[in-house]
């Protein structure tokens, strides 16, 4: 059956830009295969499980196939299968990120630019919900 290393089948399949960043990856353990971190040079087979944790988002992907070279996107779907959930890509939405947006005490005001996207994302309306034009159910206003 044959193998290859794990961090040239991350790269081939395009998870990273370079394969010294799948290697570095690797090698801080952010790469596991079937729930076990592995090494760079470790070898994957057709049918293995590899979680990517590229923060914040845990990627998972089932190994298909064993491409030869570096493939062109088109081509990446018959190598792997994508398996990560929903939730974990909600993550890279930036309406999600807006909302885990914290500023550590005493680090100061935003920057410029900062306060710009702050603007920007208040400004869309958080996916489009209009709250200009929101008002209350009868039922909400008889309560108070």
């Amino acid at each position: 059956m044959p193998t290859m290393r794990v961090d040239k089948w991350l790269w081939f399949v395009r998870v990273f830009k370079t394969r010294t960043l799948a290697t570095e990856y690797c090698r801080k353990g952010r790469v596991t295969r079937n729930g076990i971190e592995v090494k760079p040079s470790q070898d994957i087979n057709v049918g293995d499980t590899l979680k990517v944790r590229k923060p914040p988002v845990t990627y998972t992907f089932r190994v298909k196939d064993l491409p030869k070279n570096r493939l062109g996107a088109k081509l990446v779907e018959s190598y792997m299968e994508n398996l990560t959930p929903p939730e974990e890509l909600q993550k890279l939405d930036p309406s999600f990120m807006a909302f885990n947006i914290h500023r550590e005490r005493g680090t100061g005001r935003p920057t410029k630019k900062e306060r710009r996207e702050i603007d920007e994302l208040f400004d869309s309306g958080f996916g489009g919900f209009d709250w200009d034009s929101f008002e209350p159910d009868a039922d909400d206003e008889s309560n108070e």
